[in-house]
């Protein structure tokens, strides 16, 4: 029997709130995100000779390769070589001291995660499924959902491996209150 998502919305939106809420307690509270990021020496001489270029925001490269024979040229190879390559994303001024956006946005993520994970689960499982049959296949939805394409970032971008893992552990824990509360709130 196939459980309509409908029938699920009340699992989604407390599981939505509580890794809403969870990841705020995380990222204000808890110490172990503070130097995901690291201060550039001569951050206000830095500042300063890039102003004037007004980069609209963005994500760059430098150096940039415009293509696969760009980048075997012998010019763009001594680029890299020289330094420094950077892989960077330039927000609007002013664009990191209002959060309101971007937490309306992960809360809208956060009921995407939990829309999956329902729709899956309600057509895999039965009403009346026992808590952990519940638990790990809405938990390893969201865990996926949360975590497994944060490694791209390491892989591609060269972002620390400890960002990354800090990140995916996050995702483990959303992921746990996710599959809790489903199971928790599973039809019988």
């Amino acid at each position: 029997m196939i459980i309509p998502i409908t029938t699920l919305w009340l699992p989604i939106l407390i599981s939505s709130i509580l890794v809403f809420a969870v990841s705020s307690i995380i990222h204000m509270f808890l110490n172990y995100h503070r130097n995901d990021f690291w201060k550039v020496p001569g951050e206000d001489g830095v500042m300063d000779a890039l102003r004037p270029f007004d980069i609209p925001p963005g994500d760059y490269v430098l150096p940039h390769g415009d293509g696969l024979e760009a980048m075997k040229s012998e010019e763009f190879q001594q680029k890299v070589a020289k330094g420094p390559n950077i892989f960077m994303t330039v927000v609007p001024s002013g664009g990191m001291l209002s959060m309101g956006p971007q937490l309306v946005q992960w809360f809208a993520f956060t009921l995407l995660v939990g829309v999956v994970s329902a729709y899956l689960a309600g057509r895999m499982l039965a009403p009346g499924t026992d808590y952990m049959q519940v638990f790990r296949i809405t938990g390893t939805v969201a865990f996926a959902s949360y975590s497994m394409a944060l490694m791209q970032g390491s892989i591609w971008y060269k972002q620390r491996w400890s960002t990354t893992l800090k990140s995916m552990f996050d995702g483990l824990v959303y992921a746990a209150l996710t599959g809790g509360v489903f199971g928790w709130l599973w039809p019988i």
